[in-house]
């Protein structure tokens, strides 16, 4: 009997190198432990589930979210292709309806006949790889107990951990729309977010009772001790009482119509799902326990009687300190692990590669990896120049200290070769000269035989 590829964890990058790999003709087992083994943040079984917030950032091509969109979209990301079809308004960025987006994801996946699912936890990855061709472990920054137990075994090495937050949810017709006005940033008219505008009365008399508020994790957290992406609103303010307003609150590039003037601060409000029924409170996160959210965020104007789809929540996540454990191409390099039955992979946040399309784009080189490995085939390098290329070599690097999880950012691109001092123009040449790259990549790819057919003939 042909020997499966086992993928721990359908998240979004395990749902993705699933894909991947069956495409490619490999068989595979997908073990994914919900709803039977449920997690705090998770609300169903279906797979590529979004739990924080439903926008997968900029779609501009001149950003470092937009490369590495232009990359999913060339080596024909699965995952990626879902999202555009449940895109849903979010002005320059990618937002889905994140139940319709999970089900096309859960639906490829379970009509794929290459691919067995196995409801079940994983708890000792020894096990796994007993019977395995290879095993990618994508557990995500929730992994179990158990599992966590047993990576800690094998790698010998301590887990790093930072508390998570995620944002809440309100529904659509419990808002005040007399007080909400619909507009993006430094556009005119009618744009794709709700804004709820503060004076600077109201914005004090919100900041005070956030800061006293009762919250579930009670204590004063360090900076690394918080993802800085997902700082809670209230750690936010409790750095500066007017850092939100710099911040997530930040009222630039806003008009208020009913006055005419840029309100002293604002929260602005995104739609869940393409009926625009729910809406996310875009950057408050937080820590405050239910009742106070309730009590907290109904000061916010057009927000009295807000009603919650969902409340936002914190939890601890867990991630492995990457530059010393993984190679290049994600592949374990503890010494335990080449006592394994077969090789192990590490894809997607517990790596430490933290978004969500950084997510999708982890389990696609993962999967290329192990495609190549069981394949014979050597994997072509990927240039630095390409905005996963980066951050690979930065997850990866040994020398690399006092490692964090990281988005994709041209802070750790390799430099142009001649500089750039404009700001636009820099990030402009990135992506071109990062597009360059890309399509290179795409080629070698090509050459080495391990595109699918349908990509190597596009």
């Amino acid at each position: 009997m042909e020997k499966r590829i086992v993928i721990i964890g359908a998240g979004l990058a395990g749902s993705e190198a699933a894909l991947q790999l069956a495409s490619r003709g490999f068989a595979v087992r997908l073990v994914e432990m919900r709803p039977e083994v449920p997690t705090a943040v998770h609300k169903t079984g279906g797979f590529a589930e979004l739990v924080c917030s439903n926008s997968l950032k900029s779609m501009k091509a001149d950003s470092a979210a937009g490369m590495l969109k232009a990359e999913l979209a060339a080596l024909d990301s699965q995952v990626f292709a879902a999202a555009l079809r449940h895109q849903v308004a979010a002005g320059g960025a990618l937002a889905v309806d994140r139940e319709k987006f999970s089900a096309d994801v859960t639906a490829m996946i379970e009509a794929h006949p290459l691919i067995e699912i196995e409801r079940r936890e994983a708890r000792d990855i020894a096990f796994e790889a007993t019977d395995a061709a290879a095993v990618i472990l994508a557990s995500g920054p929730l992994t179990s107990d158990a599992l966590s137990a047993s990576l800690l075994d094998l790698t010998g090495s301590d887990h790093l951990a930072f508390y998570d937050a995620a944002a809440p949810v309100v529904m659509a017709d419990s808002l005040d729309m007399e007080k909400l006005f619909s507009q993006s940033r430094y556009e005119d008219g009618e744009g794709d977010y709700l804004n709820a505008p503060f004076s600077r009365e109201e914005y004090e008399a919100f900041i005070d009772e956030l800061l006293s508020a009762e919250r579930v994790i009670k204590k004063d957290f360090e900076s690394k001790d918080l993802f800085q992406a997902c700082q809670p609103i209230e750690e936010v303010a409790r750095a500066g009482y007017d850092a939100p307003r710099f911040g997530t609150m930040k009222p630039v590039g806003l008009t208020d119509p009913r006055t005419g003037r840029r309100p002293w601060a604002a929260l602005q409000l995104r739609a869940e799902d393409a009926h625009a029924s729910c809406y996310n409170l875009v950057g408050f996160q937080t820590n405050l326990t239910f009742p106070e959210q309730r009590r907290v965020f109904r000061m916010i104007p057009g927000l009295e009687n807000a009603e919650f789809a969902r409340y936002g929540v914190m939890h601890r996540n867990t991630f492995i300190n990457a530059p010393q454990l993984l190679d290049i191409h994600g592949r374990l390099t503890a010494p335990a692990a080449a006592d394994l039955a077969a090789p192990v992979y590490v894809a997607g946040q517990l790596a430490g590669t933290e978004g969500y399309c950084e997510a999708v784009r982890s389990g696609l080189h993962a999967a290329l990896a192990v495609a190549a490995d069981l394949s014979g085939k050597t994997l072509p390098p990927m240039p630095e120049s390409m905005v996963y290329g980066a951050l690979l070599a930065y997850a990866t690097n040994p020398e690399t200290v006092d490692y964090q999880p990281m988005h994709v950012n041209f802070g750790i691109i390799e430099p142009l070769s001649q500089k750039v001092r404009n700001k636009r123009d820099r990030y402009a040449a990135y992506a071109s000269r990062g597009q360059e790259a890309l399509a290179g990549y795409v080629e070698a790819l090509r050459t080495a035989g391990l595109l699918p057919d349908a990509v190597a003939e596009a």
